[in-house]
Order: structure tokens, then sequence, then C-alpha cells
């Protein structure tokens, strides 16, 4: 062999040599854009799956929250229902009475009963006594009238209906007639 058969296959050698690095080249860059591609794919993967836990649970919550107000009144009802049983013996005991103080003290009973039952609940009344100032946070003004003097000025003069407060939220005002 002489030098000049070995120029040629040097250069052979390295232009083959430059294609095996042209097609590394272009191996690395579709493996990167393969990667890139498995990437979005999988993000685009958890993002549905994400999507659809979130929509299940936003559906879960509705449907609970949907049969939490249907029996929301459960629990009072179920307490009252002994106070409907007195009433209704109430009424056949006094079908047959003509006694007003037996009639009197059963309706006295019967009201005690449900005024125990809402106090356990979390129902209180709200007092208003004659001779306070109004106070708009508890009292609804339903009249006013002259205030006999001027002390009474601001003043509850009367009450016409009782407030409640369920769990220290006022739930109906006091209605009260006040001093002009």
């Amino acid at each position: 062999m002489s030098k000049e058969d070995k120029v040629p296959n040097e250069e052979i050698e390295n232009q083959e040599a430059q294609q095996v690095e042209e097609t590394q080249e272009e191996v690395i860059e579709l493996s990167k854009e393969e990667t890139l591609e498995i990437q979005v794919k999988e993000a685009t993967d958890k993002y549905l799956r994400l999507y659809s836990e979130f929509d299940n649970f936003r559906k879960r919550t509705q449907k609970e929250k949907i049969e939490l107000y249907k029996t929301a009144g459960e629990g009072i009802i179920s307490a009252i229902l002994p106070v409907l049983d007195d009433l209704e013996r109430a009424e056949k005991a006094n079908q047959d009475s003509d006694d007003a103080q037996s009639i009197k003290d059963g309706i006295k009973l019967i009201q005690d009963k449900i005024t125990n039952i809402l106090k356990t609940k979390g129902l209180e009344a709200v007092e208003s006594p004659i001779g306070q100032d109004f106070n708009v946070q508890f009292h609804e003004a339903i009249t006013q009238i002259p205030a006999p003097t001027k002390k009474e000025k601001g003043k509850v003069l009367d009450v016409v209906e009782k407030g409640y407060e369920l769990n220290g939220k006022v739930i109906r005002f006091s209605k009260v007639v006040i001093g002009q």
C-alpha cells in the first residue's frame, strides 16, 4: 500500500465518522423530541386525571349538600314529635273534660316541654324588657307612639312578639313598640 492509497481510506473513514456523528446527533435530536412528546403526553394525562377527579369530587359534594338540605330538619322534627303526640292526647282528653284548670295545666306542660326541646337545640328567647333602649341588633320597631315621659323616648314601651336566637344568631327580631 502506498501513501496515496492511505489518504483516500482516511478520507473515507473521516466521512464515515462524520456520518456516524451526524446520525448520532439526529438520533439525539429525535430522542429529545420523543422525550418531550412523552412528557407532554404524561402531563396531559395527569391533567385529565386531576380534572376528572375534581369533577367527581364536585359532583359528590353537590349530591351530599342536597342530601343534607333534605334531612337537615330531621333532628328537630324527631325531637318535636313527642310534643305533637302530647297535643293529640290533650285534645282527646279535653273533649271529655270541663275542668278549665286541668286544660291550662296540660297546655303549660306541653309548652314547657317544647321550650326545653328547643333550648337543647340552641334556641334562646331574646330578652326585651320594657324600658330598655331600642337596639336594632335585636329589635324591630313595628310602630312608634308618643312617649309618656322624656325618659321613655327611644325606649321599648311594649313587646308585641318575642325574638329568638339560634346558637347566638338572631333568627327572629323582637317586634316592639318604641316611644317617640
